[in-house]
């Protein structure tokens, strides 16, 4: 046992959040947090932490528990470089290895078998077994392994202060990871990684020593990592066992039970009133009336079930479709900030056809999302009768300044008042949104607004720019449904894996400034992908594997080896630097030489020749004694 909550209550500001909450995680467990926004996710982790005490019950760790938080956004500040940081982990060990480093060189200043020499040689074991049982030898590959596989490669001296705050938030998941914690608690760890990211990390967590509690609104991520789901609903927490598909069909039952329940006492509680109330009046019936009367007092009444707000509803159609021919890019070479992103893309998009376009962070997916919208590059061609809508993820061409139902109105005049509400409604918000700035919104209500302003143009090519983003899982699973129902075309960009492989029918992926395409869904993509990550796998493994074997090899060698080992070290090192003062005494006698003060006086001149030849024997010499040193 790591954590166990017992009949948790806690509320804020007058408001009830949960009751009788109960739950335990075990050591090595995968538990995934879901619950709609508002429902208490982050107040829950927060009283795991301690931060929060609880209005009533009870939260108790196990002793000297380890546990290590991810918000969500979390901030990160340091002056130190990216792998300097991660070093900062390992100072301990590092300092162990130095120790050891200089233990061993006064081991071969020690008369052999002497005290001291015993002395040296029993503190060397000692920390050979410390490092050892850390697998301190291994720390650059460690660090190196996991800043590689977040998406740091090549950022290594980077300050992390002149980091963006999703670099920050992803560096901060990097230490967690190397820092191993016994409870590893990450809300929306996915957030700010690309989908290579995505499954390095899915990886990586698969073999973490350490339990996870995890809060995601990723459901591939969920369904790959979690072997229980703890659900947030209505006030309440419930268990359910199984990653989140098997969730899904549990909760199905459960609602399903209870409701059979519910509505089956109900019934007999309906006959049960009936009876009563035409016999309870009747000298001949009165006494079995009264019966019924006890055994409704008996009665355990059923709470009815919880039905969650309807998720919102999209419908995407449109008026005349396009030609064949939606979309082809010839050549295209595309830049930004005089950074080059694509060179000689090409691409073409058939009619009905779902692409997915993928690529690592800063690959240029939406700038050319951007660049198709609109439409000005010779390289970038649109068929007849193309209408594009286009979902921006960053909102910008919404007005901020307007009200919910002036932004939607505005684009749609002769539309009624009824209508747009209805439009707005249908999409998840509600009278009490309609006038709200839409600078005032949350990200969800944001995207749902935009959503309904897509839904409204009516567009029979969609771009799509991460739609699922802000968006609670109803609300992604109901966007999923309208748009597998969409007859039009569609382009878009995820980083939510279930929706892409819900959607698309084809992948082009960004990748070393090309424009790659995978013709199959995304099962076909992961698979070429995996391929290819496999292989480099095994290569990386197998030099991991040759450097271990060496600094094993290295560290299990006697005293007297090590020894040895040490003393041809010293004397490698006094050999170069030998060799460096002879050099410097030749360029010193050279530059005299070219002294034309010096080049007249001609005894001064065959001195300095002679003094020259003998540098020349002795830095032979040294270089031989190198060589054969080495």
């Amino acid at each position: 046992m790591l954590v166990n909550a017992e009949n948790v209550r806690f509320s804020y500001g007058g408001n009830l959040i949960f009751s009788d909450v109960s739950f335990t995680l075990h050591e090595g467990e995968r538990v995934g947090l879901i619950g709609a926004n508002g429902e208490g996710k982050t107040t829950l982790i927060k009283l795991i932490l301690g931060e929060l005490p609880p209005d009533y019950g009870s939260i108790t760790q196990k002793n000297t528990i380890k546990i290590g938080y991810l918000e969500q956004n979390g901030g990160y500040e340091s002056g130190n470089t990216v792998y300097g940081e991660m070093l900062e982990i390992f100072k301990e060990q590092t300092a162990a290895i130095e120790k050891l480093n200089a233990l061993s060189l006064r081991l071969s200043e020690c008369e052999y078998g002497s005290k001291e020499f015993l002395d040296i040689s029993s503190k060397i074991e000692n920390l050979n077994s410390y490092i050892a049982s850390h697998d301190s030898y291994n720390i650059e590959v460690k660090i190196k392994t996991v800043l590689n596989g977040m998406g740091f490669n090549g950022l290594y001296g980077q300050i992390v202060d002149t980091m963006s705050g999703g670099e920050k938030t992803r560096l901060k998941l990097a230490r967690l990871l190397l820092e191993e914690p016994d409870l590893l608690i990450l809300d929306e760890p996915t957030n700010h990684l690309d989908i290579p990211t995505l499954f390095w990390l899915e990886e990586y967590l698969s073999s973490f020593k350490g339990a996870i509690l995890v809060v995601s609104h990723d459901r591939y991520f969920l369904d790959r990592l979690c072997n229980r789901m703890l659900e947030i609903e209505n006030g309440k927490l419930i268990s359910f066992s199984g990653n989140y598909s098997k969730y899904k069909v549990l909760k199905a039952e459960r609602n399903a039970r209870l409701l059979k329940e519910y509505e089956a006492q109900a019934e007999e509680r309906a006959k049960l009133q009936t009876y009563v109330d035409k016999n309870i009046v009747r000298a001949t019936t009165a006494k079995s009336a009264q019966s019924r009367v006890k055994q409704l007092e008996k009665m355990q009444i059923l709470e009815k079930p919880y039905t969650p707000p309807s998720a919102p509803q999209f419908t995407f159609n449109f008026d005349e479709p396009s030609y064949e021919n939606v979309l082809e890019i010839k050549d295209l070479n595309l830049e930004i900030g005089g950074k080059r992103l694509i060179c000689g893309g090409q691409l073409q998009i058939k009619r009905g056809e779902r692409v997915a376009l993928t690529g690592e962070n800063g690959t240029g997916k939406t700038t050319l999302l951007k660049q198709i919208v609109a439409n000005k590059i010779p390289n970038i061609g649109l068929g007849r009768f193309v209408k594009i809508a286009y979902y921006d993820q960053e909102g910008l061409n919404l007005n901020t300044q307007n009200t919910v139902l002036s932004e939607l109105w505005e684009r749609h005049v002769l539309y009624t008042q009824t209508e747009i509400r209805s439009a707005l409604a249908r999409a998840g918000l509600f009278e009490e949104d309609m006038q709200k700035p839409v600078g005032a919104l949350s990200g969800g209500e944001r995207a749902k607004l935009a959503l309904c302003i897509l839904e409204s143009e009516r567009g029979n090519f969609l771009i799509l720019d991460e739609p699922t983003n802000h968006l609670d899982l109803p609300a992604r699973e109901s966007l999923e449904r309208a748009l597998s129902d969409y007859e039009g075309t569609l382009l878009f960009v995820s980083h939510d894996r279930y929706f892409i492989s819900a959607l698309a029918g084809k992948i082009v992926e960004i990748e070393n400034r090309t424009l790659k395409t995978y013709d199959g869904g995304y099962e076909f993509f992961t698979s070429e992908k995996q391929k290819l990550a496999e292989a480099e796998r095994q290569r990386e493994e197998e030099i991991k594997n040759f450097e271990y074997k060496e600094r094993k090899n290295a560290s299990f060698r006697s005293a007297k080896e090590r020894a040895a080992e040490a003393r041809k070290k010293e004397r490698i090192k006094k050999i170069e630097a030998d060799i460096c003062a002879v050099e410097r005494e030749e360029e010193q006698i050279n530059a005299q030489l070219s002294n034309p003060e010096v080049a007249a006086d001609y005894k001064k001149v065959g001195q300095l020749l002679q003094n020259l030849e003998e540098l020349k024997i002795r830095l032979d010499a040294l270089y031989k004694e190198y060589g054969e040193v080495l």
